[in-house]
């Protein structure tokens, strides 16, 4: 094997800490989860009583309040269902240790297939699976992982994921209702929605960035389909529209 140079070293660190770090989608599905419920719903509501009611007071008023229930539910569910994740794992993870000791021939023809199922066969897949089954902790990770397609969850980051959702919903939530604060409530719909486009548009670009996929392809789909949901308000608005005291 090659031995690396010190510049190459340096620059290979440089390359995985700024240019391709592990850590850059953390938190990534918790921001866009609160961030595009936010854009949408309150996208909906603006829209759906800005026809319904010309005026932009109410708009503001029923966005608003939209806003902050929403994003303290949001981050309500948040919080739930990281526990309930943490909860689902360690329950599948004392049983899985249970039936290593209760049932550990099953087990290990369970380990036995699931390696032959990716090819390994022969002298080096029994040493594969005596390796594992050596020990109950690397047994009952493999078994969670391959098995059962589940990855720890610590109870700790409920309240992070709570946090970034939350804010995240605000933050969102304000996006569509900011042009009613200045403009008129016409001119205001139509620039909600195109803002509101873009910026759903800006976080499936991100999203595709810091994962996969194309950023472009991303960000229309994000955009059209938060756009179209959005849209469902001012239908309901225009069909139980206010009529215009005379």
């Amino acid at each position: 094997m090659k031995t690396a140079t010190h510049d190459e070293l340096i620059n290979e660190v440089m390359h995985h800490i700024q240019t391709d770090p592990h850590k850059g989608a953390m938190g990534l599905s918790d921001f866009i989860l609160g961030a595009q419920d936010g854009l949408v719903n309150v996208l909906g509501v603006a829209l759906g009583i800005a026809v319904a009611t010309n005026d932009a007071h109410i708009v503001l008023v029923a966005g608003l309040a939209t806003t902050f229930a929403e994003s303290i539910s949001m981050g309500a569910v948040a919080y739930t269902t990281t526990l309930a994740d943490a909860d689902l794992y360690q329950s599948e993870r004392e049983r899985e240790y249970r039936h290593v000791i209760e049932a550990p021939n099953l087990e290990i023809k369970e380990v036995h297939d699931i390696y032959e199922s990716k090819g390994f066969k022969g002298e080096l897949l029994e040493r594969i699976v005596s390796t594992i089954t050596a020990n109950r902790d690397v047994w009952v990770a493999v078994m969670m992982a391959e098995e059962h397609k589940l990855s720890p969850v610590d109870r700790k980051s409920a309240f992070r994921a709570a946090l970034i959702v939350g804010f995240s919903a605000i933050v969102g939530s304000l996006v569509p209702l900011f042009p009613f604060m200045l403009l008129s409530v016409q001119v205001s719909m139509w620039l909600s929605v195109l803002v509101t486009a873009l910026t759903l548009f800006a976080i499936g670009a991100y999203k595709a960035r810091v994962t996969v996929g194309k950023p472009v392809k991303s960000g229309l789909e994000m955009a059209v389909i938060g756009t179209v949901s959005a849209l469902a308000g001012y239908l309901v608005g225009f069909l139980l529209k206010v009529p215009a005291v005379p």
